[in-house]
């Protein structure tokens, strides 16, 4: 066992000088932005590489379980499929869907976006604020904060904007969602971070009083 301790405290080292050696690389390239550096903090370049990932999204209001939605995404070949409630349904994904298709896209694109938001800074056409210091709105903690608009037109939720909380690894660490129209918002932790080869994802999202928590099993990450 104190075996197996000195081991995980070596590899938590190993991360922690790794992460900051290439932290102070992307700070010193000038030639990056501050949506790069969050997508690269979190292994955007290791993306590429993956040829298929696995997850369930889960999603508890009040300890009652809402929804567990369960994914496999062949990336190489643009094929999802969702299992939910016994039932599997798949589609490839393209400009063009049937209606039937869409039902399933609709909710990949939100259960991928809490997946992998910080890889949609690169991949997604937002419009980002200028950097400020802020209080985040469960911890209180001064971060950096950066506002994330989408187009008022397109997508499934046109005009959404993210107001997201940040270190200074560039690792978000809360963000408030706010739908278009000054309709709801919502502020939610990132935590429980979890690397997988290389590609790190933040397992759990919570409101500050813990009725709403969004949280990710079954993970798997295939080259």
């Amino acid at each position: 066992m104190k075996k197996l301790l000195i081991i995980s405290v070596l590899s938590i080292t190993l991360f922690s000088c790794n992460d900051s050696k290439k932290t102070e690389e992307m700070d010193k390239n000038p030639d990056l932005t501050v949506q790069d550096k969050i997508a690269m903090a979190n292994g955007f370049e290791k993306f590429d590489s993956i040829s298929q990932l696995k997850f369930t999204f889960n999603v508890k209001v009040e300890d009652s379980l809402r929804s567990s939605r369960r994914w496999t995404w062949n990336i190489k070949e643009g094929k999802i499929s969702l299992t939910e409630k016994d039932s599997t349904m798949s589609y490839t994904k393209k400009d063009s869907l049937a209606d039937d298709k869409k039902y399933i896209d609709e909710r990949f694109v939100n259960d991928s976006y809490w997946l992998l938001f910080p890889y949609q800074l690169k991949w997604s056409n937002a419009e980002y604020s200028e950097v400020k210091k802020a209080n985040a709105p469960i911890s209180g903690d001064e971060l950096q904060m950066m506002s994330v608009k989408y187009p008022s037109d397109g997508g499934y939720t046109p005009g959404d904007t993210y107001d997201i909380y940040f270190d200074d690894d560039y690792m978000i660490k809360e963000w408030v969602y706010k739908a278009s129209g000054g309709g709801r918002e919502m502020a939610t932790t990132w935590e429980d971070y979890q690397n997988f080869d290389g590609v790190k994802i933040a397992k759990k999202h919570k409101t500050k009083d813990g009725n709403f928590e969004l949280y990710f099993t079954d993970i798997e990450v295939n080259d």
